[in-house]
Formats: C-alpha cells, structure tokens, sequence
C-alpha cells in the first residue's frame, strides 16, 4: 500500500512545475520527518502510549455518549413542542368552530376573504403565548373559481406548508363531506423549514379541515428548542474536552509514577552493566516499586560482593601462575644444563640410555615452551603486554614465520602454497607477536592437515589487512570455531599430537590480535578442513570495519568441490 502510494505521488508531482515540485518534495521530507519521529517515540516511551490510548478511548466514549445524550435531548424537545402545539391547534380549533358562516358555503370571493381573514386574526397568538403562525385556506374546489382566494394568512402559505400536508388536509375535508366520520385533527406533524427573524430554523405543521369550505393550517416554529439544543450540545461539547483532557492528564499522572522509578531502574542497570558497581536505586515507600528497588539494590549488592570475589580470585591465580613460571625457570636452567650434558654424551650410553637422554631432552624443551606460554598469558591476563608496532611487510613476515611449518609439512608428504600480492602488505604491526600468531596457526594446519597442501594468503585494502591460514584437513565441527580458542582446548583428546604443543598457542594468539585491535577468527566444516583467518589495521589504533579476505573456503575449493560432485554424479549414473 506504501509502495503504491509512493508511486502515484511520483506519478503526480512529475507533471507539475519544478518549483511546485520542490515545495512538495520538501513537504513530504518533512512529513516523513516528523512521521518518524512520532513513530519513533511512540514505541520508545510507554507513558505515551498509556495517555495516546487512554485519550483516544476516552474520546470516542464521550463522542458516542454525546451523540445519544444529544438525540435523546432533541427528541424530548421535539416532543414537548408537539404536544404544546397539538393542544393550541386544539383550543384553536374549537375557536374557530364558533364562528358563524362556518357551515355555509361563500357566495362570493369577497365573503370568503372576509371569513378567512377574521378568522386568521381571531386565531393570532397573544402576548404570553406560544408563537406560532396561522393560515386559512379554501378547499380545492372554491380556489380553483375566478375571484376566489386561496389563501388568507401571515406567511406565503402555498411556499411554506408542504405538499403532502395539503394532500390530507383535503383528503381528509372530501371524506367529512361524504359523511364519514374521518379525523377530527390530522396530528401527524410535518417538519420543515421556516425564516424567522432572518434565520432558519426547524418547525412543526399541522392542518385540520375546518366545515366544507375552508381550512385550517398552523404553524410552530423550534427557535426555542433549537436554542436549547444547541447550547446543550455546545455544553457537552466543552464538558467532553475537558472531561478527555482530565483523563489525560489522570493517566500521564498515573504512568509516571509507575515509569518514573521503571526509567530509574533501567538508568541504574545500564550503568550498573557498565561497571558502575556501586550504582544503588533510592527507596522510597513500602508498595511493589520500593520493593523492586529493593530487590534490585539487594542483587547489585550480591553481584558486586561476587565480582571483587572472583576477581580477587583471579588475581590470585594470575599471580600464582606468574610465580609458580618464575619460580620454576631457575631449576629448569639447572636441569636443562644437566640434560645437555647428558644430550651431548648420549654417543657414550647404551641404546636404552641414549633413547632416554633424547626423550628428556625433547621434554624439556617442551616444558620450557609451556613456562612461556604460560608467563605470555599472565602478561595478557594482568593487561601489562605491550605493542611495540612498526612499518612491517607482512609478506616477508609470513615467509619467516613459515620455516619450521615446511620442514614438518615436507615430512608428511605435503606443501605450502604463498599467495601474496607482489608489491607486498606494509601494515604497522608487532613483528614478534605476529610471527608468533603465524607460527601458531601454520604449525596446527599442518598437524591437522593430513598430508595435504596448506594455503596462505595475504590480502590488504585501504584500512586492514589479512592473513587466511587455509587447510584441507579434518576440519571443525559446529560450534567449534569459538572453542579452538579456548585454553588447553583439544578437538579429540584421543588424537596423537606430533608437534608437543602446549594447548595455549590459539589462546595466545587471540589474544596477540586483540592486542593489536584486530581479529583472529576460524571456520570450519568436517572433512573440508578449516581456515583461520587474522585481521589487523594497517594503522596502529585504527578501529576495523571489515576484512579484505572472506572468512570461508575460496572460489578455487568451492569450484573443484563441485566438479568433484559432478563426476561422482556422472561415475554413478554410468555405472547405473
């Protein structure tokens, strides 16, 4: 419905001029505007909707009670100037019955005005009485005679009186003649509409026959009454204002005290959220909000008491495993010395000896990886690392990285393939922390790689840059691209490791790349392998919007898993 609208005013405003055309346009902008801005604080204020809703019901109730009063108003009216008016036409009536030469036809034109004029003005109201209009009229038969009268009245009667009141008026006199009973009054009110004193106003007529010759016609005008109501309904109008008006402003009242301490809530959560965990709300009474800030101060308490617990905590466990790798570094020294020794005459020793100084060796080496680590965590933990970024290529960064990973990637059987721009990547970044990073996810490719070639490719845009580790090993389960990262995390605990890793490689490098306000991220999928993908800004402290390089498998894997597809599909239908 929008959409169509859009259209046709599109359609309509290119067929004015442009200045006309611009005015509109604005309008609608503006319009548009404040349509967004109403909607928008429609849904973000609840005390609006409360007082909007409760001044929209409000106001169609008293619209429709007003509309019943009125009617039920205008009918009594109507119905005590009908009854006024029907014992008038009555005591009227009677009068003019007593005039003599009622009952004897006119001889002439003249006797005929001269009867109906002094019976108009026998009949005229007096002072103090009800004001109405009369008029006597000749049947059908005399007025339609040459020199007769049709009418002897105040008003332009034939203009005034309505057609089918005169219809039975004279049906009702022809039926008298004929010596039927028929009416004595014909009660029936007709309403229409008459000028009194230069205005219209709405009135009531009745017409009786009065003998065989003339009749007699009456007319009330409702100035009064339309007086009447129209100051009850200019009193209902102003009473249902102010009635709405105090309703609204009875429920504005009501909500805010209901949203006024829920916004404080809100306020005290956010900042509480925030950090701020001595944010307490203020108590004030004894009814359900005092008892929901109440609860609320009792669970910021409690949930205060518990973070400086387990931050306490945490302190202690960082600081027990800072000393606990310091601590351990000195006996390492000797015993690392000692096994040297041992390594350097194992030519010496029997074959059981020689295997064993050579097992102690490599685990030393080992555990010596894993006090590193686990002092680079601390440091991360403890937020004491520091980023000592520079200009760097990170394609020359990727080859140095990349040694170790290729001997161990040749003895598998396997490769690994460079796809780097040729002008290189220049990116403000920390050498080591890098090198470190790539070290990581080359040597995990590798080991979970399965003999296959791993990819590494580097890509740059105006802001970041990107390197995607890419292999074609096992792969990732679902939801395991958070949990690689994890500490001491292992995909199949059961699995072999070849490489003697530590478990917190991923971890550091996590946290490496926040250290540089970047991003380490993983995918994964079984039996496709996985790609780990790091995003870093070529500025140092430039907040990142994106990655030159997608997080997934390239175009390259996407279009060889098909044709892969396609010729099992083909081998298959053959086959068939």
């Amino acid at each position: 419905m929008a959409l169509r609208r859009k259209r046709w005013v599109r359609w309509f405003v290119s067929w004015l001029p442009h200045e006309l055309t611009v005015v509109i346009r604005t309008l609608l902008r503006w319009e548009h505007l404040v349509l967004d801005k109403i909607r928008h604080r429609w849904y973000r204020s609840l005390q609006l909707r409360v007082v909007g809703t409760t001044l929209v019901i409000s106001a169609v109730v008293v619209a429709v009670l007003g509309f019943f009063l009125t009617e039920q108003i205008a009918g009594g009216l109507t119905l005590n100037a009908e009854t006024a008016a029907r014992a008038q036409v009555m005591t009227s009536f009677n009068t003019a019955r007593s005039q003599t030469g009622l009952n004897t036809p006119p001889v002439s034109g003249q006797a005929a005005m001269q009867f109906m004029r002094s019976t108009a003005v026998l009949l005229q109201p007096t002072s103090g009485t009800q004001s109405y209009s009369v008029a006597v009229g000749l049947n059908a038969d005399l007025a339609d005679r040459p020199g007769y009268p049709e009418w002897a009245a105040s008003f332009d009667a034939a203009a005034t009186l309505p057609s089918s009141l005169l219809a039975s008026v004279q049906q009702e006199q022809v039926a008298q003649g004929r010596g039927k009973t028929g009416n004595l009054l014909y009660f029936v009110p007709v309403t229409l509409t008459v000028t009194v004193g230069g205005q219209s106003t709405p009135a009531i007529a009745y017409g009786v026959p009065l003998g065989n010759s003339y009749q007699l016609y009456f007319v009330f005008p409702l100035n009064e009454e339309q007086q009447t109501l129209q100051l009850v309904q200019t009193t209902l109008v102003g009473v249902g204002f102010a009635l709405v008006a105090l309703l609204a402003a009875i429920a504005s009242l009501v909500t805010r005290w209901v949203v006024l301490p829920v916004r404080h809530a809100a306020r005290a959560a956010q900042r509480l959220s925030a950090g701020q965990l001595e944010e307490r709300m203020v108590v004030g009474g004894a009814d359900d909000l005092a008892a929901l800030a109440t609860s609320f101060n009792d669970m910021a308490a409690s949930l205060q008491e518990k973070l400086v617990e387990l931050e306490e905590l945490s302190n202690v466990q960082r600081q027990f495993v800072s000393d606990v790798s310091h601590e351990l570094r000195t006996p390492m020294t000797t015993i690392r010395m000692a096994a040297e020794i041992l390594f350097d005459a194992r030519e010496d020793l029997d074959a059981t000896a020689a295997r064993s100084t050579e097992l102690l060796q490599s685990q030393i080496e080992r555990f010596e990886g894993l006090l590193t680590d686990l002092l680079e965590i601390s440091r991360h933990d403890s937020n004491v690392a520091v980023l000592d970024a520079e200009p760097a290529d990170l394609c020359d960064i990727v080859r140095r990285s990349a040694d170790d990973a290729q001997q161990l990637a040749e003895r598998r059987g396997g490769r690994i393939e460079f796809r780097l721009p040729a002008p290189g990547c220049m990116a403000e970044v920390d050498r080591r922390r890098v090198e470190r990073i790539l070290r990581n996810l080359l040597v995990n490719a590798v080991e979970h790689g399965e003999g296959r070639d791993v990819v590494v490719t580097v890509a740059a845009d105006r802001d970041a840059a990107a390197i995607a580790v890419r292999d074609h090993g096992v792969g990732l389960a679902a939801g395991e691209e958070q949990l690689v990262f994890e500490r001491f995390w292992r995909a199949d605990p059961a699995r072999a490791r070849t490489t003697g890793g530590t478990g917190l490689g991923l971890s550091i490098a996590l946290e490496d790349a926040r250290l540089h306000g970047g991003w380490l991220q993983a995918w994964g999928e079984k039996g496709r392998g996985s790609v780990f993908r790091l995003t870093v800004p070529r500025t140092a402290g430039q907040p990142l919007a994106g990655s030159p390089l997608p997080l997934g498998p390239d175009e390259t894997d996407v279009i060889t898993s098909a044709v892969t597809t396609l010729e099992a599909d083909l081998s298959g239908g053959a086959h068939g």
